[in-house]
């Protein structure tokens, strides 16, 4: 007779595992234990108060992630364990799966408009919201300008319909709580039916956190993580947008305090490739559920088309000598303050015609910089922005406004802020100006400008890539720009490599 795995709903947020063999616990522990990316350089390691591992099942309690369900399936009856899986119905919760066949013609009686014009969802948006509906929880993973936005509203108009409870929307940043508010009453602009000022409350920046009259509250995670559980109790439905970044404690602290929110639904446009990184997303929303890719969105017309030119700066030799052996961050801060590194992008950004955007990471050692660079270089009739963390929400949502009026701008960015937070349509030309080991931040970077532009052009990007290699010795950034070669790769898009000498 096979070992039985009995599985309850504690809640929405956790299953309850039971073991009547405690070695087959022991054994289901260990599947669920990985160690974290990076952990050897972590303080908590260095100073040996713990071991590198996240575990994904509570040793104490025996608890796991409910959207786990199916990697205990596949645990259970991997080869040469066999062991059966029950059950059990809680009289609250409910069975730890449940599906249900939810009527998807109520997308037929509600108005949509984008910019006052008529619109309808996209089959791969229909079939979205069905399966996410269907399961009652999914991990979403869409690119962006994939139009996640116009998926969220609708799993909100079906849910406020449907049930009494009221729904939480996470987003990382207050530029998303505004343009998510935005983009719904964009929506419902011809919906009678619903109103975006009542149905809806944001929270961000000390904004009151306990307004009862709307039933859809978009907060920043920021906002709200430190609040008490009873505070979740009236969400029975909880999306996560940009749900990569639900990886901190913080953020997992949102998801789990909700424990009666049944529906749970999570957005993102790329995941960093880590096993560790989407067991715990997956555990928080569900399993991922691919929606479309950028190619198959480029194919189609519905994103602009990339080019993109590897820019590969070639080092003198007795500088690369010298450089060799040099930490991280050595060579980082040597690359952002080189003079013929920071005047070899500006003269790129000063030669493109179109709108171009140049990212950079560090403000105050390469982003303002930059930007004096290109300000005394730049023609009267030519109008260069700056936007970085420490431009406030109007500021940035003034600069998207202008530019996408603008045919000839030049915005120097900041890539934490344009990666999560500002979408700008009118993007003919991008300069990756700082070496990015984010697979994160450098995928939601190009899916941010690949979004059509007025007149129709497609998308040059200009990878700046740095060759500091001495002999057999390949510097820090020269393997990370091979990581993102990769990318562009496995993502079918178009590139060609160019080595330019730099003295």
């Amino acid at each position: 007779m096979s070992e039985k795995i009995r599985l309850k709903k504690k809640n929405h947020a956790y299953l309850q595992v039971q073991c009547e063999d405690r070695g087959v616990l022991a054994e289901m522990s260990e599947f669920f234990t990985f160690y974290v990316p990076g952990y050897k350089f972590m303080p908590a390691y260095k100073n040996r108060v713990w071991d590198g591992k996240i575990r994904l099942i509570d040793n104490r309690t025996n608890e796991i992630y409910a959207g786990l369900y199916d990697y205990i399936e596949a645990f259970a009856s991997a080869e040469g364990r066999g062991y059966e899986i029950e059950d059990l119905d809680d009289p609250v919760y409910g069975l730890p799966r449940s599906t249900q066949d939810p009527d998807m013609s109520f997308i037929e009686d509600i108005p949509l408009s984008a910019k006052g014009e008529s619109i309808r969802p996209r089959d791969y948006q229909l079939e979205a919201v069905a399966h996410a509906l269907t399961n009652k929880r999914s991990m979403l993973l869409s690119p962006t300008a994939s139009g996640k936005s116009l998926i969220i509203y609708l799993l909100c108009r079906w849910y406020l319909d449907n049930h009494g409870g009221r729904i939480l929307i996470v987003v990382p940043t207050t530029s998303l709580v505004e343009q998510m508010y935005g983009d719904f009453a964009d929506y419902s602009t011809h919906d009678s039916d619903f109103n975006i000022e009542k149905a809806a409350h944001r929270i961000y920046g000390g904004q009151d956190k306990n307004n009862r009259g709307a039933r859809i509250v978009i907060s920043t995670w920021q906002s709200i993580y430190k609040l008490p559980t009873q505070w979740f109790r009236e969400f029975g439905c909880v999306i996560g947008d940009e749900a990569h970044n639900f990886k901190a404690k913080s953020l997992t602290s949102v998801l789990t305090k909700c424990h009666d929110a049944e529906y749970r639904f999570g957005t993102t446009g790329t995941l960093d490739g880590t096993q560790t990184h989407k067991l715990v997303l997956e555990g928080l929303f569900g399993p991922v559920y691919h929606v479309t890719t950028t190619k198959e969105l480029m194919d189609e017309g519905s994103l602009a088309s990339l080019d993109i030119n590897v820019l590969l700066l070639k080092y003198p030799d007795a500088l690369c000598k010298e450089l060799k052996g040099s930490k991280y961050q050595e060579e980082i801060d040597f690359l952002v303050s080189n003079e013929s590194r920071n005047k070899f992008i500006r003269n790129l950004a000063l030669d493109q015609s179109g709108n171009t955007l140049v990212l950079f990471q560090y403000v105050e050692k390469h982003g303002k910089p930059l930007h004096d660079l290109i300000r005394e270089k730049v023609s009267d009739d030519r109008h260069v922005f700056f936007v970085s963390g420490g431009t406030d929400v109007e500021g940035r949502e003034r600069v998207r406004q202008i530019t996408e009026r603008e045919k000839d701008a030049i915005i120097v960015a900041s890539m934490g802020v344009f990666s999560t937070g500002i979408n700008i349509r009118n993007i003919h030309n991008v300069i990756f100006a700082s070496p990015s080991k984010s697979h994160i931040r450098f995928l939601q970077s190009i899916g941010r400008v690949l979004r059509k532009a007025d007149d129709g052009r497609d998308t040059t990007l200009y990878d700046i890539a740095d060759d500091l290699h001495w002999k057999k010795h390949k510097n820090y950034t020269l393997n990370h720009s091979a990581e993102r070669i990769k990318i562009y790769s496995k993502e079918k898009f178009k590139f060609k490599i160019y080595e330019i000498p730099l003295k």
